[in-house]
């Protein structure tokens, strides 16, 4: 949809947490694209009414041929981790980025800190950098309180990744250059 492709072009950071927001939205919807209707394209007008059902529906066909109906993301959003990870190793590997890789390393306390809570060592550091940070939204929109540690946390947390969407948005328009 337009929202989403505006915020892949403007913030990749930005569209990664909106397009979770849309799969768990789907997941509330138990992926039917019957209950989208009446919940969330009733809003809209006759013609972005159409293309938002098909957008929306075709998620759904997604999500199900790739069996993350329950829980996990789609393979385009796993896409955009494995780039921003690939992006991520190049910008630490070159000497060309040193305000990159001291907001890495200010937020590595904490990556590591989370990983070892959540026990699932196979994600990438940026993808457990997402889960920070999509976690806290959802905490919230539950309106629940959030400790100082845990800010301090997520401060670090999103500007590492705030870095790292801008390299890329550099990167895409070809102006990233790691040798001279």
């Amino acid at each position: 949809m337009k929202l989403a492709q505006q915020l892949r072009e403007r913030n990749i950071a930005e569209y990664l947490i909106y397009m979770w927001q849309v799969e768990d939205l789907l997941r509330a919807n138990e992926c039917n694209i019957d209950r989208i209707e009446n919940t969330i394209l009733s809003q809209y007008d006759k013609k972005e009414k159409s293309e938002a059902y098909q957008w929306y529906k075709n998620l759904i066909d997604m999500m199900r041929e790739e069996g993350v109906v329950e829980k996990g993301h789609l393979q385009i959003n796993n896409n955009v981790i494995i780039q921003l990870t690939d992006l991520h190793k190049q910008l630490l590997s070159s000497p060309k980025f040193p305000f990159y890789s001291a907001a890495y390393f200010k937020a590595l306390p904490y990556i590591i800190e989370l990983r070892n809570k959540n026990g699932n060592k196979e994600e990438s550091e940026i993808e457990t950098c997402f889960e920070a940070l999509y976690g806290i939204f959802l905490l919230r929109l539950q309106k629940k309180t959030i400790s100082e540690e845990t800010l301090k946390a997520i401060d670090a947390i999103s500007s590492f990744l705030s870095l790292l969407a801008n390299y890329y948005d550099k990167e895409k328009k070809g102006e990233l250059k790691f040798e001279e």
